[in-house]
């Protein structure tokens, strides 16, 4: 029988129980919101702009720009958490407004925003860690294809080289998300069996991917051309900002679910993470970090995640998976990253069974 801890609860139950204990307030779009993607926008172009000069710099002054990278790739990170607070409707309502917004933000994720709201707002949010999951971990049984390949390769996990790792954190936003469009705009078929659950899109949001798409490209080369198509200046303020950005995405992407045990039913409680990072990067990262909370409330105002945070402690004692960052980190690079079971993890060659180590802890 199964103990309290690991029974399945619906993602609608907790939000059902706590809601009415949850200030009004906290549903209430926070325009105010808009300005940290238009000021993390203006950082990226002030970037731009300094780098236009860059070969003018003496080359042992060159690593001055650094520190500049360093927060134009913060600057991607921030880019990516507004954005999806924007799509999911906790900051505005317009939805035309939301759309053209959104999209400037994503634009250097190379992510569309109609594709967005499809994979992340509706299959990964109402499907979170089952089968039908598009960024769940691999199942051991499905075909050895190119993508679970390469999530072998460079993902955190206990058989990983460190320089594909490092290589890894820097290119698998990028892999990710070729990976998805990829599916959609040249199969769009359900049987892709490259990602870990495709999904389909109708014919009038695969034009307005591509188009988006374009948009970007457009976006992107234009920033190039202003930086000359300079080496120099692209390595530094192109290539270096978004690498570290990637990486920065990346951290609280595969520690959101990828170490949780598979769920039939969306329990965010078994199914999802929330980290203890240090309150800077709560900050400045618009408490991200609180993923638990985000998917029992994916529209309240990102300010209040600490307060439902405090509820699920009151209400569900020993149930969230709330860990410290270095300890998530460190729990990754432990355990094997396929599934052999909904509980089980084991490597490519399906040799290890590891059970994952959050389902021990909430049977404690």
């Amino acid at each position: 029988m199964k103990s309290p801890t690991q029974m399945l609860i619906s993602q609608a139950v907790y939000a059902k129980k706590l809601r009415p204990l949850l200030p009004v307030e906290a549903f209430v779009p926070d325009p105010s919101k808009l300005v940290i993607l238009f000021l993390n926008l203006a950082i990226l172009i002030m970037g731009w702009a300094i780098a236009t000069s860059l070969d003018r710099w003496p080359v042992y002054l060159l690593w001055l720009y650094l520190p500049l990278a360093v927060v134009m790739g913060n600057s991607v990170i921030v880019l990516l958490f507004s954005s999806h607070n924007i799509l999911h409707g906790s900051v505005i309502r317009n939805s035309r407004l939301i759309h053209v917004i959104s999209l400037l933000g994503l634009t250097m994720l190379w992510m569309p925003p109609t594709l967005w709201k499809v994979l992340h707002n509706q299959e990964h949010h109402i499907k979170t860690n089952s089968l039908a999951d598009p960024d769940r971990n691999y199942l051991y049984e499905e075909p050895h294809t190119w993508g679970k390949w390469i999530q072998n390769l460079f993902v955190p996990s206990a058989e990983v080289n460190r320089i594909c790792l490092t290589v890894g954190m820097t290119t698998a936003w990028s892999v990710w998300n070729f990976r998805n469009l990829t599916s959609v705009l040249l199969f769009n078929r359900q049987s892709v069996n490259y990602v870990p659950a495709a999904f389909t899109l109708n014919a009038k949001k695969r034009l307005a991917v591509t188009g988006e798409l374009i948009f970007m490209l457009t976006i992107h080369l234009i920033i190039c051309a202003c930086l000359q198509f300079s080496l120099l200046k692209i390595v530094l303020s192109y290539f270096l900002p978004m690498s570290i950005g990637y990486a920065g995405l990346m951290f609280y992407i595969y520690t959101n679910h990828m170490l949780c045990r598979m769920t039939s039913v969306n329990d965010p409680l078994l199914n999802s993470v929330s980290l203890r990072v240090p309150k800077l990067f709560d900050k400045l990262h618009l408490n991200f970090s609180y993923h638990t909370e985000h998917h029992i409330f994916p529209g309240i105002n990102s300010d209040y995640y600490p307060v439902v945070q405090e509820l699920l402690k009151v209400h569900y004692p020993d149930r969230m998976n709330l860990v410290n960052a270095g300890d998530a980190w460190r729990l990754m690079m432990q355990t094997p990253r396929h599934y052999k079971d909904e509980n089980t993890f084991t490597d490519w060659s399906g040799k290890k069974s590891v059970t994952c180590p959050l389902t021990q802890k909430a049977s404690k």
